[in-house]
């Protein structure tokens, strides 16, 4: 398999929920550690985020990680250097976001890591934190979204969008009791 036959493969690859495995921390903190190395001073915190940053939650098996700019127009300056570092994107898929840049690190034709540029600080970085935390606190809480998760997988095995979209009636309604 070729690396765009491979490429295709992560995105369109089905929405699979598995255990917890604890490698995921140690995963994140080597491609942290990698991501300092090759942008020194680019990235003003680095943190794991999602559901395999919650110990005991099963999860997709990618790992998240939010790394935090100063500005907008610095994660898109950051947009090649990642992609020449072994990330890949979509620059029309980007044009739809606002306040963060998505890149994907893949391998063998599956998704081994997302990574998300916003501005450290901003509402938008502080929300995603909160959420994880949320779940690392409250165990019933966790429990709960991972029941709801296992269902939004198997009714959109076959579209991360609207699984993605799916979880976020529930991630609002978290950050809103906690607030």
């Amino acid at each position: 398999m070729d690396e765009e036959e491979s490429l295709e493969r992560a995105i369109d690859e089905e929405v699979v929920i598995l255990p917890y495995d604890a490698k995921w921390q140690r995963i994140f903190e080597e491609e942290r550690d990698r991501l300092l190395h090759l942008l020194p001073g680019d990235f003003l915190a680095v943190e794991h985020f999602g559901s395999t940053a919650v110990p005991g939650l099963a999860a997709k098996p990618v790992i998240d990680i939010l790394a935090g700019v100063d500005s907008m127009s610095r994660a898109d300056e950051l947009m090649e250097p990642l992609c020449h570092a072994s990330y890949a994107t979509s620059m029309e898929f980007n044009a739809s976001l606002v306040g963060r840049r998505w890149l994907m690190r893949w391998a063998e034709g599956r998704r081994t890591h997302h990574l998300h540029l916003m501005v450290y600080g901003s509402r938008e970085w502080d929300q995603r934190l909160a959420f994880r935390n949320i779940l690392r606190t409250h165990p019933e809480l966790a429990q709960r979204y991972e029941k709801n998760k296992r269902l939004w997988a198997a009714e959109f095995r076959l579209d991360r969008e609207a699984y993605t979209a799916a979880k976020a009636g529930f991630i609002l309604q978290a950050l809103k009791n906690a607030a």
